[in-house]
């Protein structure tokens, strides 16, 4: 893979900045104050900037920041829950250059849609929203299809309406991709688990996954995202999120099954498709002494090479015993509490967006 100048003068500096032994080691604690923060392992490792983003916590809240991508013009675009800013648009220094939304309680997925002479968001809404107590509420969601400056285009809501969901059956999606033909596959990943395919209008054409299917392979157990894997171009797939059992499920198109690729003990979140690297998100796993506390902060992040995971930044370092993958852990560090999604830019930087991480903002990964 090619590499562009600035990250060539980026691998020279930190060369010369770290020492030796910091090139391959493995962080246990925090680094000294004067020590940059840097994560992961091969030649997938980053200095963690964590005053990144340039923005205020009185005037920009923050509940969870969910999801982030990059539109064509270079600028970042971030979703989280706090209905005073759904949105909030970056430039790659940090500076914000936008923020608006205040219709999605549950604000949680945030796919691109590239229609050649213009681009559109597509964002779901989970359903899951807090009351004036604090307490978590499940409500029904919904996809909404936006212009990148906030105009409403159409929502995707209850499947009921088209006779798919039976009444009461929730439909609480987390995310979407787009298919090589326009066509919107949607991840209901804290309703049904199904993947739900429509077509660039919102017209329904298929589903699968979900529950108690006779091929289990076909099962989804917290289809939380999804994809679409151009990786060979021969055979674009639906790389689908079966968060529950610590793996990603290929499928066709059309939803047949294809294969499984299992990650020991990675709660993952979505897929993110980069040249050949999938990335990803591990919003908890179990730590060393056992226990699996959902909700305390055990994550970090995954890198792959076709179906092989080469770094875990801010976990500890892949190993593959007789070519099966061992466990891995967050670090007792904790540079990352809860890896909820990440966004790739040209240079190979790592944007992480964070679920229950203190309301703080997406930090940088640079790499290395």
């Amino acid at each position: 893979m090619s590499q562009t100048p600035r990250r060539n003068f980026l691998q020279k500096s930190a060369v010369t900045a770290l020492a030796a032994t910091a090139a391959t080691r493995t962080l246990t604690a925090a680094p000294p104050k004067d020590e940059p923060e840097i994560i992961g392992h091969g030649d997938y490792r980053y200095r963690v900037i964590r005053d990144w983003a340039q923005i205020s916590s009185l005037r920009t809240p923050l509940l969870n920041c969910h999801e982030m991508v990059q539109d064509k013009s270079g600028r970042l675009f971030m979703i989280g829950d706090h209905t005073d800013n759904n949105i909030l648009v970056f430039d790659k220094s940090g500076k914000l250059l936008d923020a608006w939304g205040t219709i999605f309680p549950g604000g949680h997925g945030l796919s691109l849609m590239d229609e050649g002479d213009e681009e559109f968001l597509l964002i779901t809404d989970g359903g899951w929203t807090l009351d004036r107590n604090g307490k978590a509420i499940r409500n029904n969601g919904r996809v909404t299809k936006m212009s990148l400056d906030g105009r409403i285009l159409f929502d995707i809501g209850h499947p009921q309406t088209i006779g798919i969901y039976n009444a009461g059956d929730p439909f609480c999606p987390t995310e979407t991709t787009v298919g090589p033909n326009g066509d919107i596959y949607v991840a209901d990943g804290y309703g049904k688990d199904y993947v739900i395919q429509y077509n660039s209008n919102g017209e329904y054409i298929r589903h699968w996954g979900g529950h108690n299917n006779e091929d289990p392979n076909m099962n989804l157990k917290n289809a939380h995202g999804v994809a679409l894997d151009t990786r060979d171009p021969n055979q674009p797939l639906i790389v689908c999120t079966s968060r529950s059992e610590c793996c990603f499920k290929y499928f066709t198109l059309d939803g047949q099954y294809v294969k499984t690729v299992s990650l020991p003990n990675m709660r993952v979140c979505r897929p993110v498709i980069d040249d050949q690297n999938l990335y990803a998100g591990v919003c908890w796993s179990q730590p060393r002494s056992g226990g699996s506390p959902w909700a305390g902060h055990t994550g970090f992040m995954t890198i792959l090479e076709g179906d092989q995971v080469v770094s875990n930044p801010g976990g500890s370092e892949p190993e593959y015993v007789d070519g099966v993958l061992q466990k891995s852990y967050q670090l007792e560090s904790q540079p990352i509490m809860h890896g909820h999604d990440v966004c790739v830019d040209e240079d190979k930087n790592l944007y992480v967006c964070q679920w229950n991480a203190n309301h703080t903002p997406p930090i940088k990964l640079e790499r290395i």
